[in-house]
């Protein structure tokens, strides 16, 4: 039989390797996106020295370990032609897509300013790398989608859309910029619902809550978010996600926003794993 097949952003670590990796687990092949093509390639931004682990190789890897098949492709959000690319690959090698998990996001400077320090041309960046992007992976796989029946959009939002927060930066709170891209970001699901329902198009948002990723680790900020929030898993959240993407159950979510760590502790999707 025919597997379905997904494409996942940002794939080569944290939320979306653990999301390809889970979807391949329920039986789907997987397409997947980053910059980061080989393990260790991927330096911090603004510090050299400093190596960020993960690359769509060893995804790839453990894609195939879980039975699925793989297919890597090299895509940067801030490269519109680059984005069109990899949709235009991923439908080439898999056939029309049935989910689209749109999790990567901009890593450029401006996400973690305060508003004194937010120039245009960071604002624009973020907007560039954390909705227009994203916006243009949907364009393009829509109408393949739509033509074979339906489909499954998932975006991974962030409670920084609607929560203010406690501290300043550096002290558990986050940009003004980023923020508002992920608050624009947050309205493009349940729009999708309403506006091609009709055509089998389901649309969900997944709020991860915090997740301490590689990158996060690497930059050394994921402990100051730690007195604030519970910390959630990058598998975790893996496992709500092709919940989504496969239980008819799931349906009750559509257009709106799962709190992925809620989901996994409710419904035990990860049995006898640690969630937090």
């Amino acid at each position: 039989m025919t597997r379905p097949t997904a494409l996942v952003t940002g794939a080569s670590r944290g939320i979306g390797k653990a999301t390809a990796i889970a979807l391949a687990g329920a039986g789907f092949d997987v397409a997947i996106t980053a910059r980061t093509m080989v393990d260790g390639d991927r330096r911090l931004e603004g510090d050299d020295s400093v190596v960020v682990p993960g690359g769509l190789d060893t995804t790839a890897a453990a894609i195939e370990v879980a039975g699925g098949r793989a297919v890597p492709v090299f895509m940067d959000l801030m490269d519109r032609s680059s984005v069109s690319a990899a949709v235009a690959t991923a439908e080439t090698e898999l056939g029309a897509l049935d989910v689209v998990v749109n999790n990567a996001i901009y890593q450029g400077p401006g996400a973690m300013v305060e508003f004194a320090d937010l120039t245009d041309e960071m604002l624009a960046n973020l907007f560039e790398g954390n909705l227009f992007a994203q916006l243009a992976v949907v364009r393009a796989a829509l109408p393949r989608m739509i033509d074979a029946g339906g489909g499954i959009v998932v975006n991974i939002i962030s409670a920084t859309a609607r929560a203010t927060p406690k501290n300043r930066i550096g002290q558990g709170g986050w940009g003004m910029g980023y923020a508002m891209t992920k608050a624009a970001f947050e309205r493009v699901a349940p729009l999708l619902e309403v506006e091609h329902r009709d055509d089998g198009i389901r649309a969900f948002n997944i709020d991860p809550g915090h997740v301490p990723t590689e990158r996060q680790i690497a930059a050394g900020r994921a402990k100051q978010y730690e007195d604030n929030f519970t910390p959630g898993t990058p598998a975790g959240i893996g496992a709500a996600i092709a919940w989504v993407c496969t239980d008819p159950d799931a349906a009750v979510f559509r257009g709106r926003t799962v709190h992925a760590q809620e989901l996994v502790r409710d419904r035990d999707l990860l049995a006898n794993e640690e969630t937090r």
